[in-house]
């Protein structure tokens, strides 16, 4: 993994946002329930992003969080890099004090790839990225609908199970 596993659970909350209608709030207990992340003060891990300007909360029945800026503005790392800082990435990944292009380590080269590879990613990626990925996996999965509820892969219809039945009887 690339970034600690509260940036893990923010970055899906913040898809999750991404998914919803626009302004429509959010408990973080149910956004942790969707996304089966421990709910235990899941809301406080949400306040930073509040101060920060990407969150809106509004306490309340109705109440939760959405989304404050658009989720095509809000790149990953606005969000990896508040939760686990970047500092990581800088430090050479043997462990030498000193790491350099002068006084390289044995991993070097491929660790600076890789680096500049992820901070790329972070920098160049953003919720709506990866909630419109993820929406296109959820219908790419579905099949066709039948009586107007969709069917999920792997799943046969009334009409599919019949004819198998048909078959396999003669």
């Amino acid at each position: 993994m690339i970034f600690s596993r509260t940036a893990e659970y923010v970055i899906r909350a913040f898809v999750n946002l991404a998914l919803q209608p626009k302004d429509k709030f959010v408990l973080a207990r149910r956004l942790a329930e969707e996304e089966g992340i421990p709910a235990i003060h899941f809301g406080k891990v949400l306040q930073p992003f509040v101060r920060s300007g990407l969150l809106k909360s509004r306490k309340g029945p109705t109440g939760g969080f959405a989304l404050r800026r658009s989720a095509a503005k809000i790149r990953l790392i606005d969000i990896v890099e508040p939760l686990d800082g970047i500092l990581d990435y800088e430090r050479c990944p043997s462990g030498h004090a000193e790491c350099s292009d002068d006084l390289p380590c044995s991993i070097h080269d491929s660790w600076t790839r890789l680096r500049s590879t992820i901070l790329r990613y972070l920098d160049q990626n953003t919720i709506s990225d990866l909630a419109k990925a993820l929406d296109a996996k959820r219908k790419s999965i579905e099949t066709p609908a039948v009586d107007g509820a969709p069917l999920k892969a792997g799943t046969r219809s009334t009409n599919e199970k019949k004819k198998a039945t048909k078959r396999h009887s003669h």
